[in-house]
Formats: structure tokens, sequence, C-alpha cells
């Protein structure tokens, strides 16, 4: 894979889209990665205002998909790539703008809200952009219509194919955000640092535009003749419908519904749906339809939350620390703290090849499956290993904390270095990126493949929303500890003397939570398998 050979399967488009969404990622990466450094050391927040800032505005720019998915589907899918890209280059423009601003005038005061409205725009534009763009890339493979309903292994194979390469284009433009970005944005400044992903964007979006001749353009014939007053005149009845229904895990009944995650793609329930939005009364049918797939996903969807609260700490307090550790390599070069970041794209690159090389055949033999391991299992043994991360990340704060306040403090308001070199929190970053793997690639497989043709992008949608939804936990989470720490006279876990932080005691908490999100995941799991044998059963 590492070799830069065409995957084998897919054609020249799906390609192409692989590498445009290496660009983006880039582009956001080269922002995202090292932004809580930019609101520290420039705009002047502290260590937990930033880290919550980067938090919320991580949650909103992957929740907005959730509100343009619907628009996307109902829409055209390239029309939406292209207006939303626009968007995003503004915002880039603008949040550039702050940083030109701050280099002629180091003393003045950065806007807060103009700072606020040009994140805004890039998490607008990226809403409609991301979605679109991976659920435009599946449209391009071969007969793709069938691809989650299909019982056809070669397929099947083939989206998998789609999926894990798509991820490695994303992890192999991250890696460069991450490492190329951050040490320019230490070394040469904010504006040339902000400056270079607009420019990777613009590039990404003029290379876009030069392959619409090579496309495949599809869309639901049902869902384009609709009108968009149509559907918003639904919603409302839509809403009512579904509020009155009774909703239970299972029943005999015929007049319940019923919200079994089922083994077999939800999509199998399409033709009616297509047949049901021909009749008075459609529009309606077809929201209810939607909501009731939308409510069949919420329990898995909840249970990888806490995946995405662990998944925030690279970009937050990971870097924090690196920050005041033996960062030298040599006698004069440091290595940027967000740089370490790209260990988890790096470890995604390397061993993303050996998963269908050596994992697979190895699960196979083992389970005589010839898938191997299911979707949901690949999600388990991810969240499994981020919990193993978060152990040996609180291990390494508590040996740095140990180091630290025995250390001879010269200037208080000074941060010192810890004689403990920025390495020894690789494990973890490792751990997290070989947990990407198998959570991440898992989730995108499943929220695509459990959803209906007619809502692929919503799928893809629901899969970004884990970690929107994920980002607000992680700042409400930060926000009751430090209440709570603080409330009692004693020092924040989250103090900005980072001697005196407790980041260890979070990490323990972090880790106590996502093992209780594990054992009702799995729980769910094994009940979900024992009712879908039971289905099988009575149809035989």
């Amino acid at each position: 894979m590492a070799s830069g050979q065409k995957p084998k399967g897919l054609n020249r488009s799906c390609f192409l889209l692989i590498v445009i969404a290496g660009m983006e990622r880039f582009a956001f990466k080269g922002v995202a990665s090292n932004l809580v450094t930019y609101l520290t050391d420039v705009v002047m927040m502290s260590n937990s205002a930033a880290a919550k800032t980067v938090n919320n505005w991580c949650g909103f720019t992957s929740m907005l998909p959730l509100l343009v998915a619907s628009l996307a589907d109902s829409w055209d899918r390239y029309s939406t790539i292209l207006t939303s890209s626009f968007l995003y280059v503004v915002g880039l423009v603008a949040l550039t703008s702050t940083a030109l601003a701050w280099a002629r005038h180091p003393t003045n005061n950065i806007s807060s809200s103009y700072l606020f409205w040009s994140l805004c725009l890039i998490s607008l534009g990226q809403g409609g952009y991301n979605p679109s763009l991976q659920a435009f890339g599946a449209d391009q493979i071969p007969n793709d219509d069938e691809l989650p309903c299909t019982k056809d292994e070669q397929k099947s194979n083939k989206k998998s194919l789609f999926f894990q390469w798509w991820y490695f284009g994303v992890c192999g433009g991250s890696l460069a955000g991450v490492t190329v970005m951050s040490y320019i944005q230490d070394t040469f400044g904010w504006a040339l640092g902000f400056a270079i992903p607009t420019i990777a964007m613009t590039a990404s979006i003029l290379l876009f535009w030069c392959g619409s001749r090579i496309y495949t353009y599809k869309q639901d014939d049902n869902i384009s003749e609709r009108s968009s007053p149509d559907i918003f005149r639904a919603i409302k009845e839509a809403v009512s419908k579904l509020m009155n229904s009774r909703i239970t895990l299972s029943s005999n009944k015929p007049d319940v519904a019923e919200l079994e995650l089922q083994e077999k793609p939800l999509c199998q329930n399409s033709g009616k749906a297509k047949a049901s939005m021909e009749k008075p009364g459609g529009d309606i049918n077809y929201l209810v339809e939607n909501g009731r797939v939308v409510l069949r996903l919420l329990p898995i969807w909840s249970m990888l939350l806490m995946f995405a609260v662990i998944f925030q700490l690279p970009a937050t307090f990971f870097t924090k620390q690196g920050m005041t550790m033996k960062r030298n390599v040599g006698s004069s070069f440091k290595i940027p703290p967000a740089t370490l970041q790209s260990s988890i794209t790096v470890s995604i690159i390397l061993l993303m090849p050996f998963y269908d090389a050596l994992l697979i055949p190895l699960a196979r033999l083992i389970t005589r499956d010839e898938k191997g391991i299911s979707v949901t299992e690949r999600m388990g043994i991810g969240m499994v290993l981020s919990i193993i991360a978060m152990a040996i990340a609180a291990l390494v704060e508590t040996k740095r904390l140990e180091i630290g306040q025995r250390m001879e403090v010269v200037d208080p308001k000074m941060e010192t270095e810890v004689p403990l070199s920025i390495f020894w929190l690789l494990p973890q970053y490792i751990l997290l990126g070989i947990s990407d793997i198998f959570t991440v690639v898992g989730m995108q497989e499943f929220f695509y493949s459990e959803v209906p043709v007619r809502m692929r992008t919503m799928g893809i949608a629901l899969y970004t929303s884990v970690f929107g939804v994920g980002s607000f936990l992680s700042a409400l989470l930060i926000s009751l500890v430090e209440y709570f720490t603080s409330s009692t006279g004693g020092k924040s876990w989250f103090s900005d003397d980072m001697r005196e932080a407790r980041l260890d005691k979070y990490y323990w908490l972090l880790a106590l939570l996502s093992v209780l999100s594990l054992i009702f995941y799995v729980v769910f799991c094994k009940c979900y398998v024992s009712r879908s044998s039971d289905l099988d059963n009575e149809k035989s």
C-alpha cells in the first residue's frame, strides 16, 4: 500500500477523490493540530479555555454534517461539494488574516469575534464538504446501488477496500499536515503556517473541478423529484408521527416500530419505502423511515462516544504535556509537540496493509468465518486498545509529575522543562493509531452499510457526528472536572502550571468511563447477535 500504486479494484475517479480527501485533511490538520498552541501563545487563553475551545470547535465541525446531509442527499452532491468548499476557503483566508494582523502588531489583541467567525466558516464548509465527498467517492464504485443490500462477497470486499484506502489517503494528508505545518508554525510563524493550508485547500478544489468529466453521477430519482418545500412542510407531521409511535427493542405486534439493529443492512426495506413514497403522504413516510433508520443506529452510536472523547486528547492535553518535556534532537533542533500526532497516522499507514495481509487471514483460521471478524468486533477491539492507551498515558504523566516536583523552580512564571524525553509519549500515540485502524475504519463501513441508498450522506454524517458529540462531551467533562476539583479550594486538574496539573487522574477517569462504555457495547452486541440468530431460525 505504501508503494503509491493505484489500489486494485478501484477506478480512476475513486483514486482521484482519495487524493483530494488527503489534500483537505492536510489543510484541516495543518490548522487544527496546533490550534491549542495558537490560542494559548497568541490569543493568550488559559490551558483549560484553549482545550475547551478546540473541543467545542471540533465538535461543532463534526456535528454540522448531520444538518447538511439531508440537503446533500436531496440536492446534488457535486454542487454541495463545490459550494461548501468555497465557504471552507473563505474561512481559511479569514483565519490567515488574524495571524497576519498579529505578526504586524504583536501587542494588539486579536479580535475574538473575528477569530470565532473564521473558525465557524471553516466548520460550515467542512460540514458539507466531507460527508458529501466521501459519499460521492463511494458512488464511483460500479454497481454501487446494490452495495448496501448485496450478498455478493466480491462487491462487499470492494466496498471495504474503498473505505480502507479512503482512510489511508486521509491519514497520509493528516500526517503531512501535522508534521510539516506544526514545524512551520513553530519556526516560521503563524501567518505562513495558516497560508499554506489555505493554498492546499484551494488547489484541491481546482483538482476536483478538473476531474468532473470522469465522475459517475448518481441520484435517487424519488429524492431528486422531491422539492425542498414539500420536505419541510412534511417535517412537522413526520415528527408528530414519530413521537406518537410506540418504540421498543422487540415486539411481535406489527403496528409497533422495531428498533433492532439487524445483521442485514437496513436498506433491505428500501423497496417498501420507495413504494410508500409514491402514495399520498409519501414525504411523511419517507422522513419517518429515515427517522427509524437513525434510531436503530443510536445504541451503537452512543456507545462509541467515549472513544471519540479520547480521540480529542492528542490535539489538546497530549500537546501541552509535550511542551514541558525534553524535546531536543541534537544540539539545536527541538521537536514541535504537535508533531507527535503524526505518529498516529504513521502507525496507521504502516500497519494498515498488515490488517488485510495478516490479521484477517489469521482471524479466518480461528473463527472459520469468511469475513474473519465482523464490523462490530472490529470496533470493539479498537475500543479496548484506546483504554490501554489511556492507562499508559496516565502512568507516563505520573512519572512526569514526579520528576517535575523534585526539580528546583527558578522562575514560577516560566514553564520548566522536565528532563524526561518527549518520546515517552509515543506508546500512547501509537496505540491510538492502531485503535483507529479498527474502530474508525469500522465505523465508516458500519454507518455507510447500515443505511439505505437514499441516506448515504446521512450515514457518513452519523459517523462524523460521533466525534462531534464526543468533542462536546470532552469539553463538558473538562468543565465538570475543573469545577469540582477547584471548588474545594484545591488546584484544578487542568492548572496552567503543568507542575501542579493532574492530567494523570483525568486519564484514569477517561479509562474508567471507557471501560463502562465497552461493557455496555459488548452486552448490546451479544443481545443483537442472539436476536439476529433467532430471527434467522424463525425465517428458516
